[in-house]
């Protein structure tokens, strides 16, 4: 699968493609499930409450934000791919975190969560042809490809697991330009 053109989806979303590394996207999305669910594992419960600063999401809403927003990505992705061009809304992140009520969850039943989106994700997207990831629709009123939105999902996804690596388990410098 080429990587997306800029054509393919809203300048903003360019800070997570950028970060996807050259290969195929479902082995992309493969390895990143491997190494996110490495950094959750290792982290203990007792710090999964932890918040970098005030006013910063826990651990657990982190975990939860990636989980929302992948199921968000790979639902846009199957109507696409589906020839369904009807315009999907936009999805507000902050409104998310409060309804997802994730810090009344265990951080270990997050992740068990984490990886069963992400395998359906990963799924969703070993299926889709070439004519499939080239098929495009309107989310939050801007035009997106089915390619696009499977680098937005592994982009986002590293993004935040470069976050959380430097910012709440100071495990290097890597986030700081996340």
């Amino acid at each position: 699968m080429p990587r997306p053109d800029a054509t393919e989806f809203h300048p903003y979303y360019g800070r997570y493609i950028e970060k996807v590394p050259d290969g195929p996207i479902v082995d992309v999305l493969t390895s990143g499930m491997e190494e996110t669910l490495s950094l959750l594992r290792s982290i203990p419960e007792a710090r999964a409450d932890h918040r970098y600063a005030d006013g910063k999401w826990s651990i657990k809403e982190v975990v939860g934000h990636v989980i929302d927003a992948e199921r968000v990505f790979s639902y846009r992705a199957l109507r696409f791919g589906r020839k369904d061009t009807t315009p999907l809304a936009s999805f507000e992140q902050d409104d998310y975190i409060p309804a997802g009520n994730f810090g009344a969850r265990t951080l270990r039943d997050l992740t068990d969560e984490y990886e069963a989106v992400r395998r359906a994700t990963i799924e969703l997207f070993r299926h889709f042809d070439e004519s499939q990831l080239s098929l495009r629709g309107t989310a939050a009123d801007n035009p997106v490809s089915v390619r696009a939105l499977g680098y937005i999902t592994a982009g986002h996804e590293i993004h935040h697991r470069a976050i959380l690596r430097e910012r709440y388990l100071g495990q290097g410098a890597s986030a700081s330009r996340a």
